[in-house]
């Protein structure tokens, strides 16, 4: 049982020494700056099911999930027999050619969404959409990309664009202002991206109108960071307008695929984008992306009569011809075999209707006890995924987050990690399979202790 003593200072020692060693050889002492929180974050040691243990003996109840890629909890026990199997049968770890399971993954890729006829596989959701945009301005002949404000669609100089501005920098509301999220981001994207106001479809298609024979795609999470849904009205309205004016829709769906349902949030919405980028739960706990979309967008990324760019002295480059995708790790079989085995799980009778039922009593436990002790707040998501938002006000978009009482969540949230409940501070919470009801009831009276320690 995970106890009420704080874990600061003495009980997290071993993590804090960790933290402050690796400081001396790695940037802010971290590979991605979405790891740090202060004072520092926790290094763990182990995971098991719906567990994290850290490098002192903390045990935690985990809802980061490595942000909600880990479906069905650390080290289901088949998804780990079929990656040693998949291993122990090739010999390798990896060919660098065709194999089997490329195709497979493809065809149940292809059977599970309706929007997608052919599929090509990358190493993150941060190349999936890369690659989407690429195809996106190849097939359309147009340089601009559209994408909503407070969308997150990877580290690139392409989307690192009014991610999470000031309202000051980020201007009207109707009209928003592209804002660089990072030093190094040449102006080009900044010129070239239009920013456009998430669930205001009045306002999205006056832009698109104004800008409609510049933007070659939009891209958009039809759920704001993995929690805010787009209204219906909206996403099909958003829909209708892009076909009316020649814009493909992109549907970034790293963080819903397979979350909200097997189709992902394009399946709720019944709506069908010209491309998809999928990643995280597709990779059963490997590192993986993958674009699918409609036959004749997604051919252009077809080798053209055997031509690479890369075989030197070939007449084999002439970029008029051929869109280039390429990659040595793309389709890793491991991977796709973890991939493969987590979607099949999934698929097992009532598996997703228990995962969504699990979250609902989470959500609805949590919205009981803070409404209990005198607290606004509201869960917002869909399907597996939600975030607790301490706010009475209806959540539209990421402008509406800027009125959230953010830093009352963060001191929860550091108050919990001393409970015992892990997601890296004001993150959403994401569920999984392996989280029991003993989980969850521990999860919403660790709520409550820290509720009523406000409280008082």
């Amino acid at each position: 049982m995970i106890d009420d003593v704080s874990l600061h200072g003495g009980k997290r020692k071993t993590s804090k020494a960790l933290f402050h060693e690796a400081e001396q050889v790695m940037p802010g002492g971290v590979t991605a700056n979405i790891k740090f929180f202060e004072p520092n974050p926790i290094v763990m040691e182990y995971a098991k099911g719906s567990r994290l243990f850290d490098v002192d003996g903390n045990e935690y109840i985990d809802y980061l999930l490595c942000y909600g890629a880990q479906i069905h909890g650390h080290g289901h026990e088949e998804v780990m027999k079929e990656v040693k199997a998949q291993i122990e049968k090739m010999g390798t770890t990896i060919f660098g050619t065709p194999h089997r399971l490329e195709a497979e993954m493809a065809k149940k890729l292809v059977q599970l969404y309706p929007s997608i006829d052919m599929v090509r596989y990358t190493n993150s959701g941060l190349e999936a959409t890369l690659l989407a945009t690429r195809l996106a301005m190849a097939y359309t002949n147009k340089k601009k990309i559209a994408k909503f404000e407070g969308h997150y669609h990877g580290g690139s100089d392409q989307f690192l664009v009014s991610v999470n501005p000031s309202i000051e920098e980020a201007g009207s509301a109707e009209q928003p202002n592209p804002v660089p999220e990072s030093k190094g981001i040449p102006d080009y994207y900044v010129e070239n991206t239009i920013i456009l106001p998430f669930n205001d479809l009045e306002a999205c298609e006056n832009l698109l109108w104004k800008h409609r024979h510049e933007i070659a795609a939009i891209i958009m999470e039809p759920i704001l960071g993995g929690f805010i849904p787009a209204n219906n009205e909206f996403i099909q309205g958003i829909r209708r307008i892009t076909k009316q004016l020649n814009i493909l829709l992109i549907f970034d769906e790293v963080k819903t695929g397979f979350r909200i349902s097997l189709g992902g949030a394009q399946q709720e919405y019944n709506i069908k984008p010209d491309i998809t980028a999928l990643g995280k739960v597709l990779g059963g706990g490997f590192p993986i992306g993958a674009v699918g979309g409609r036959e004749d967008i997604m051919m252009m990324s077809a080798p053209n009569k055997g031509k690479d760019i890369l075989t030197a002295g070939s007449r084999s480059s002439n970029p008029q011809e051929t869109l280039f995708h390429s990659g040595t790790y793309n389709g890793h079989p491991t991977v796709l075999a973890a991939g493969l085995k987590t979607i099949h799980l999934l698929e097992g009778q009532e598996t997703m209707k228990r995962l969504i039922k699990t979250t609902n009593q989470l959500r609805c436990g949590l919205e009981d006890v803070y409404s209990r002790y005198g607290f606004p707040m509201q869960t917002v998501g869909m399907g597996s995924i939600f975030n607790i938002i301490l706010a009475d006000q209806p959540i539209k978009n990421y402008r509406d987050m800027k009125h959230v009482n953010m830093e009352l969540r963060k001191q929860i949230d550091h108050e919990l990690l001393d409970l015992g409940i892990y997601t890296k501070p004001l993150n959403r919470y994401s569920l999984s399979t392996a989280h029991t009801e003993e989980d969850i009831a521990l999860t919403i009276a660790k709520h409550e202790h820290v509720l009523r320690r406000l409280r008082r």
